[in-house]
Formats: structure tokens, sequence, C-alpha cells
């Protein structure tokens, strides 16, 4: 369980990071400075004038892979609640649905309701990987108190009568 916490709390914030690297992205300007998807026009090692842009890709695409790995470790987990389950499936499609709205975007040249529904899209994202990150640290704190609660209660009562 430590291991999805860890995960869970990790691709919340690279998440996170990416909101603001998006939102510079966008107040900035710089959003079709790189006018191919998904690479820059000079490939893998973007010249320059495309390293803003570049990066938001990058940290999207890492944060993609996070949020999926998180995904597939939350289902295989036997003590994962269905609601958390739930949740990071919908961040999932989400994140394949940022993917996708993010290149109609840059092909599209900025559309303001396209970079929109983008952010809107974003804000769910970020919604459900709060939500599975809750849960995670629930599962924690629900096993200690149910584990530690009663037993103790029952051993002080034997002791009362002995």
């Amino acid at each position: 369980m430590q291991l999805l916490k860890a995960l869970s709390f990790t691709t919340l914030s690279v998440l996170f990071s990416l909101m603001f690297i998006g939102g510079y992205v966008s107040a900035s300007g710089v959003g079709l400075t790189c006018p191919d998807w998904p690479l820059c026009p000079q490939g893998l090692v973007p010249h320059q004038d495309f390293i803003i842009e570049y990066f938001h890709r990058s940290v999207a695409a890492t944060t993609g892979l996070l949020v999926i790995t998180t995904m597939a470790f939350t289902i295989k987990s036997k003590v994962a609640p269905r609601g958390m389950k739930i949740a990071s499936i919908i961040a999932a499609g989400a994140v394949i649905g940022q993917v996708t709205l993010g290149a109609i975007v840059i092909v599209e040249r900025l559309h303001s309701l396209l970079v929109t529904g983008h952010l809107g899209l974003g804000i769910v994202l970020f919604s459900m990987m709060l939500m599975t990150v809750i849960y995670a640290y629930r599962i924690d704190y629900s096993k200690s108190t149910k584990a530690t609660t009663p037993p103790q209660k029952l051993k002080h009562n034997e002791d009362i009568r002995e």
C-alpha cells in the first residue's frame, strides 16, 4: 500500500506541475512555437525556440504514463476500494482525452473553445487524481484503526474481569 500511496501522490504532484507549465505556455503565447505534433520540427532534441512547448509535452507524456501506471496499480490492489478504482479509471480516460485534445489544439491552431476544453478536462483529471490520493491515504488510516481499536478494547475488558 505504501507504493500506491507514493505513486498516486507523485502522479498528483507531477500533474499539478504540468498544469502550471500549461498555464505558462498558454498565457505567454508560445503554444504554437512547436507547430508539429507530437515532435517539434527538429525532432527529439528541440531547437531553443521550441524548448518551453517541448518541455510541456515531455512533462505531459510523463504525467500520462504516471496516471496510467497509478490506475494499473490501483486496479490490481486488493485493498483499494471501488471508488478509488473508479476515480483512477476516469483519470486514465481523462489523460488519454487530454493527449488527444492537446494534439487537436495544436492542429487547429489554438482554437479558443478547444483550449478551454483542454483546461476543463485537465481539471477533471486533477480532481480524479486527487480523489485517488485521498482514498490511498484513507486505506492506511482505516486499516490501522480497524486493526488496533477492537482488540485493545477486548483485551482491556478481559483484564477488568480477571
